[in-house]
């Protein structure tokens, strides 16, 4: 997988967060990028989730954006 390819992956799955918690803003991806446990938290202090569902739905959608590169 080459930069291009990565990039492009991060930016889908970015816009797959924002559409499920779109109470997250730019700077609070940006600053969690590479890191789900912060992502997670801050997800939980927003919506009040659990932690488990939280790290539950942000693997599914990792892996649906994983799924579209390879169709």
């Amino acid at each position: 997988m080459n930069k291009d390819q990565i990039k492009g992956r991060s930016q889908r799955l970015q816009a797959r967060l924002k559409q499920e918690w779109a109470r997250l803003n730019d700077d609070e991806l940006m600053e969690a990028e590479g890191n789900i446990d912060e992502l997670a938290a801050r997800i939980r202090e927003k919506y009040g989730e659990s932690r488990e569902k939280v790290a539950s739905r942000i693997n599914e959608l990792m892996e649906e954006v994983r799924h579209e590169e390879k169709s």
